[in-house]
């Protein structure tokens, strides 16, 4: 069973690990959001693919849900001595990944190609994709103005209110060959349990994107998505109060309104069982099961439940 996840940050790691636990090794390409990606101390740092590499590769920080298990941080602390930003956390186990993969990018290497190779080097058994080898940057628009996304997350902590949302390159990015390849052989897409507008809204995007899950479904492949809210909150992250901020609800009714026309099936936790009327209504057919993934256990149940919901 070929299987196409969308994902970024903890919640689509989290379940990509479930959906790798139960499938086949080879079966599944995880295709990451490349928005929140950035540059510091002169190095390309990809947070949402590197939550789902770490994850993958068992190698994950659980408590923290980002970074390496068993980091040290004496790199960042002198960065600091010498009176560079430390509001971005990097690990110095963690800064090897951001130097090799620098490297090989300034020479000439694509993303896809260097993010393969890296995820071989670590074991791991799933293709990581990124969305597009091409730049894009997520924006938000607070109160005080425009923000690059992780000055929004990371350094401002997810606090200010988020009026609007910008991608910029996304119009001129496209999807990778590897990418389109993916879906085109896939028999299942599962839209994990990521932030809709600055996880997931970022891949959506991309030009072709739509098109190629579009022509998925045409051949009959059902898309399954996983909501981020449960019972009125987000899991994880800010997703419920940028939700509320952007004019819409934090509910797994505003989930199914954003994916009405794209995806077929949306899995609501049982929490949220009372919304499966309105969940319909707003265009998506719901599927009731547990949804909150507190051990692996309950990954691998979770993706199970994606990979069979019809």
């Amino acid at each position: 069973m070929r299987v196409v996840a969308l994902a970024g940050g903890v919640g689509g790691a989290r379940l990509a690990h479930g959906l790798q636990q139960v499938l086949a090794p080879g079966e599944l390409a995880v295709v990451v959001n490349t928005a929140d990606d950035v540059e510091l101390h002169g190095l390309l740092v990809c947070p949402d693919h590197d939550t789902v590499l770490y994850t993958l590769a068992g190698l994950a920080d659980r408590e923290r849900g980002w970074g390496l298990a068993g980091e040290t941080w004496s790199a960042l602390d002198q960065l600091g001595r010498l009176g560079e930003e430390t509001w971005f956390a990097l690990g110095d186990r963690d800064l090897a990944l951001h130097v090799v993969r620098t490297a090989r990018v300034r020479a000439g290497a694509r993303l896809t190609q260097v993010v393969l190779e890296l995820g071989a080097r670590l074991g791991v058994p799933t293709r990581i994709l990124p969305a597009t080898d091409d730049r894009i940057r997520t924006r938000v628009r607070t109160p005080d103005g425009w923000l690059d996304f992780q000055d929004y997350f990371v350094r401002l902590r997810s606090q200010p209110a988020v009026l609007e949302v910008a991608f910029d390159g996304a119009a001129e990015a496209r999807p990778t060959p590897e990418v389109l390849d993916a879906l085109a052989g896939t028999k299942r897409i599962v839209i994990c349990p990521s932030n809709p507008v600055v996880s997931i809204g970022p891949i959506l995007a991309i030009p072709g994107m739509r098109a190629a899950i579009e022509a998925a479904r045409e051949r009959g492949v059902p898309v399954v998505a996983v909501s981020p809210i449960v019972a009125g909150r987000a899991l994880r992250g800010p997703a419920d109060r940028m939700l509320v901020s952007l004019g819409g609800e934090a509910s797994v009714v505003e989930i199914a309104r954003r994916y009405a026309g794209l995806a077929d099936l949306l899995l609501i936790d049982e929490a949220d069982a009372d919304l499966a009327d309105a969940v319909a209504a707003a265009g998506v057919r719901p599927v009731v099961a547990p949804a909150v993934m507190t051990d692996d256990a309950g990954r691998a149940a979770l993706a199970r439940a994606a990979l069979t919901a019809a």
